[in-house]
């Protein structure tokens, strides 16, 4: 078992190599120029189409299965998790502070690969036999770019990192927070996330977009709320902080110690595995939003890596940095719990651990969707039932067990293959995304002069 897990980690280090890395944010750049920087001159536009609640349009113009702001929540609730929290202190053990900096690079050209991402996912979809919408990256790569085996490559590479990345280990996460902060039997966490996992995806995508539009806000706000707090509170702190970031990345020392090249790699590769930015996981929600126009949803689905990384990401980074306790040996989910107690007592702990509670359950929520989807494609509607079921019961074997290596190296494996069929299909079709966009933008011009009329 020893052997087998080792030849896993070396591959996962071929696959999270830096050609994987240099290829996302690469075409993130790519993208960024090709639209002409959109997340910077449309993004207040996405951010009203996303939150402004606004009258349906006719129906006959619109199909999907939720709305824009469900759509976005579901993508949210897939994206927002251990990442936010763990991936960052582990960035910034590995990479130093400057790993932050360079997490917010990749996560605003990451917003151009994301509203790519969306916009051709909307305008490939289709209806599946029971009615239901069906898109996502397997459809773009198949109807778009004319090359199915690359469809099915990233729909096998996405239904089985959906039970690792999305699912076990999330779980074992919110068993093992609980355990040590608690003392909740992990026993009882699994049969818990079995029930509660059931309750929610057995209703579908529907069902998930209900519940994931209704407490997604609310733990991220709650969390974001107290690391404010924090920040208000030691203001005299964040410019230290921001300084301690930049010098650590840009200074003669850091460029000449070698420092900048692991800054950049943990700081792009955590970015990337808390954002998702060209994975291919998110425009799998995006494809099910009620819209009219692929532009629309994909200005929405944008927004995400917006409050992902440059918000939510920034907020433990900072508070990480302003705390000084990455310099102790702590790692992981203990240093952001260590390092929000030295500023908020032993609440602060909590806030952390209950927090990561629901941001772990709900990327379970999404990933379940993004995995039946991928399934789906390859074997059809039969597919589906048996694929929640395993998923349900993945989500409780995962909270029960304590070692979770293995199952962290297939994930981790797979989730980084998804993204290189992903990223073939956004460069050669990006032209259809700037056609796409000028489309929708001729459509805004015309709702400016009619509201205006």
């Amino acid at each position: 078992m020893n052997q087998i897990e080792s030849w896993l980690t070396s591959l996962s280090n071929l696959v999270w190599g830096p050609h994987l890395l240099i290829l996302l944010v690469g075409t993130g750049i790519f993208l960024t120029v090709r639209l002409g920087f959109i997340q910077v001159t449309r993004l207040g536009v996405g951010l009203k189409e996303a939150f402004i609640p606004k009258p349906e349009q006719p129906k006959k113009k619109q199909r999907g299965d939720i709305s824009h702001f469900q759509a976005l929540m579901t993508a949210l609730a897939a994206t927002v998790g251990t990442g936010n929290m763990v991936g960052v202190a582990t960035a910034i053990v590995l990479g130093g502070p400057g790993a932050v900096v360079w997490m917010w690079l990749s996560g605003f050209v990451g917003m151009a690969t994301k509203y790519a991402e969306a916009i051709l996912a909307v305008k490939y979809r289709v209806v599946d036999e029971r009615g239901e919408i069906a898109g996502g990256p397997m459809y773009y790569l198949e109807h778009g770019l004319k090359k199915k085996w690359l469809g099915v490559l990233f729909a096998v590479f996405a239904s089985v990192a959906a039970f690792g990345i999305g699912n076990g280990v999330q779980t074992n996460s919110i068993s093992l927070a609980l355990n040590n902060s608690f003392n909740v039997p992990m026993v009882v966490t699994g049969i818990v996330m079995m029930a509660v996992t059931a309750f929610v995806i057995l209703g579908g995508v529907k069902s998930i977009g209900k519940v994931v539009g209704i407490f997604v806000p609310f733990m991220i706000f709650a969390y974001v709320g107290s690391g404010l707090v924090i920040l208000i509170m030691n203001l005299e702190l964040v410019p230290g902080a921001l300084s301690t970031m930049f010098s650590s990345t840009f200074s003669a020392e850091a460029i000449g110690g070698g420092a900048l090249g692991a800054a950049i790699r943990y700081g792009v590769a955590r970015g990337v595995f808390s954002n998702e930015a060209g994975l291919g996981s998110a425009p799998i929600a995006a494809a099910a939003a009620k819209t009219d126009f692929p532009g629309r949803q994909a200005l929405v689905s944008m927004t995400q890596v917006l409050i992902d990384t440059l918000i939510v990401c920034s907020i433990t980074g900072l508070t990480i940095v302003m705390g000084g306790q990455y310099t102790e040996g702590l790692e992981g989910i203990s240093l952001t719990q260590a390092s929000f107690a030295y500023f908020l007592g032993p609440i602060g702990e909590i806030i952390v651990t209950i927090s990561l509670v629901f941001f772990a359950y709900s990327t379970v929520l999404g990933w379940c969707y993004y995995g039946e989807r991928s399934a789906y494609y390859l074997l059809g509607e039969k597919v589906i039932v048996p694929y929640r079921v395993l998923y349900i019961l993945v989500a409780g074997l995962g909270a029960m067990t304590t070692n979770l290596n293995l199952i962290w190296s297939i994930s981790d494996v797979f989730n980084g293959l998804m993204a290189i069929p992903n990223l073939i299909g956004l460069l050669f079709l990006s032209g259809v995304v700037v056609a796409e966009t000028k489309r929708f933008e001729l459509e805004r011009k015309k709702e400016r002069q009619s509201s205006a009329a």
